[in-house]
């Protein structure tokens, strides 16, 4: 237990240790750039490798159009320099992150095409894949994928290359076709986890198109064969799932059997909707906790801007439990900072109707800034996706688009099937752990975060 301590308060000082570094590097670069600009305010040129790093550094702190004033400059001056494929990179990667797809594949395309042999054509060429998925072209997005199997068969993205060739396809109305690559990864990740993610697609396939018995057919093969660890799916979900098509083919009294099969005690986000089906959705109490573990802090400022967007209180702390161990000073290898884990440039859409005119990016390690600028971009959200708490979760964490994505190819629209949905394994987790936190915050406290 000591050593654990001794870890855990080094991972500490560690964290702290980078977000001072990467705080003090944006300062620094910003100070720099103020006086590397002539009397017209046009940054002037410097050597190529001193505009990557500048560029990068605002990159991380997601100051992107600061970054790409950097980026320009290589693509202006330093054509045959290797900067550049990383310029190319990280520019389609801002308009990405922007949900600027269109202007963001001109540049991975240039990054895939110039640079093949190299990590950022390889991101660059699965990257633009994604684009073409958030563009709702899914055909395009197919073929792209397929061509990074073919010329890096061994990449770094070959197991998703694979399965997103089976949901671009299945998203295209494809459906033969999906579940051919289906079996193309059965056969090339035999006895891994990315045959059970395979066969996991196959399954939400089945769902989809209505078709409960191929459905639950495959939930049995997976319950018998899959390997679940490191997959995109795990053993509760999929009994979950497997109790929801038998229902759905009238078989009540079977899918309660699944459905009660859960070890007593089980805590997982699944076994409690289970418990829900089995108990007539009641909320009911999963575990006995204590406070101490599921406390609520920062009450008057939570209530005071909860409320008035209709936000549950109980849902926040379930997020910022999740985000920040309720930590206002954390700031994230990607930058968001604060209670909420809020990025700068999300917060820049928000914080006015929020009631802070301007703010900084270090104004979100403040309590009452992070947390108004986070309701009212939860209210956004709530909004958004009507209501559903899984979605807005996902949003939170995976970003709009791929929630609205992972909504849409859900049916029905209710909370278990749109987590089986959810494409990423960092959001998939995210959603079930903040969901799981919210149904123990319930059990706890009342909607004005009183002790039951």
């Amino acid at each position: 237990m000591k050593k654990l301590t001794v870890i855990v308060a080094l991972t500490f000082l560690l964290s702290n240790l980078l977000q001072a570094q990467s705080d003090a590097a944006l300062r620094l670069v910003i100070e720099k750039d103020r006086a590397s600009r002539d009397a017209r305010g046009k940054l002037v040129t410097l050597n190529a490798a001193e505009h990557l790093s500048r560029g990068k550094i605002y990159f991380d702190n997601r100051h992107f159009p600061e970054s790409r004033e950097h980026f320009q400059k290589i693509f202006d001056n330093f054509a045959t320099d290797a900067a550049m494929s990383g310029a190319l990179f990280m520019t389609g990667r801002s308009y990405y992150w922007e949900r600027a797809y269109d202007k963001a594949i001109p540049w991975l395309d240039r990054a895939a095409r110039e640079f093949p042999a190299t990590k950022d054509g390889r991101e660059g060429l699965s990257f633009k894949g994604a684009c073409h998925v958030r563009l709702g072209k899914h055909a395009e997005a197919a073929k792209t994928y397929e061509q990074y199997t073919i010329m890096y068969p061994n990449g770094e993205r070959i197991d998703g290359a694979y399965l997103n060739t089976i949901d671009a396809l299945r998203e295209a109305g494809k459906y033969d076709d999906a579940s051919a690559w289906v079996d193309k990864a059965r056969a090339r990740f035999a006895g891994t986890a990315t045959e059970a993610s395979a066969l996991h697609a196959r399954l939400r396939m089945e769902m989809y198109r209505g078709r409960w018995q191929d459905a639950e057919a495959t939930a049995a093969l997976m319950q018998a064969q899959a390997r679940f660890a490191g997959s995109m799916t795990s053993i509760d979900e999929v009994k979950f799932l497997r109790g929801f098509a038998l229902e759905k083919q009238n078989k009540r009294s079977e899918a309660t059997a699944i459905w009660s099969s859960f070890p007593e005690g089980s805590t997982s986000y699944f076994s409690g909707l289970a418990a829900d089906r089995v108990n007539g959705g009641r909320v009911i109490k999963t575990v006995s906790t204590s406070a101490n573990d599921f406390p609520a802090p920062y009450r008057t400022e939570i209530l005071k801007y909860a409320r008035p967007r209709k936000i549950d209180p109980r849902f926040l702390l379930a997020i910022m439990k999740q985000e920040s161990s309720f930590r206002a000073d954390v700031k994230s290898p990607s930058a968001a900072r604060g209670l909420l884990q809020l990025v700068y440039d999300t917060a820049l859409k928000y914080n006015r109707q929020a009631g802070f005119p301007t703010i900084q990016p270090d104004d979100l390690y403040k309590p009452a800034v992070n947390i108004a600028i986070g309701c009212e971009y939860v209210a956004a959200l709530k909004k958004k996706f009507g209501g559903l708490d899984e979605a807005v979760a996902a949003s939170y964490n995976g970003g709009e688009d791929n929630a609205a994505r992972w909504l849409n190819r859900s049916k029905p629209k209710e909370a278990g099937i749109f987590t089986a949905e959810i494409g990423f394994a960092e959001t998939k987790d995210y959603v079930q752990k903040v969901m799981r936190n919210y149904r123990i915050y319930r059990s706890l406290y009342d909607e004005n975060l009183n002790r039951k």
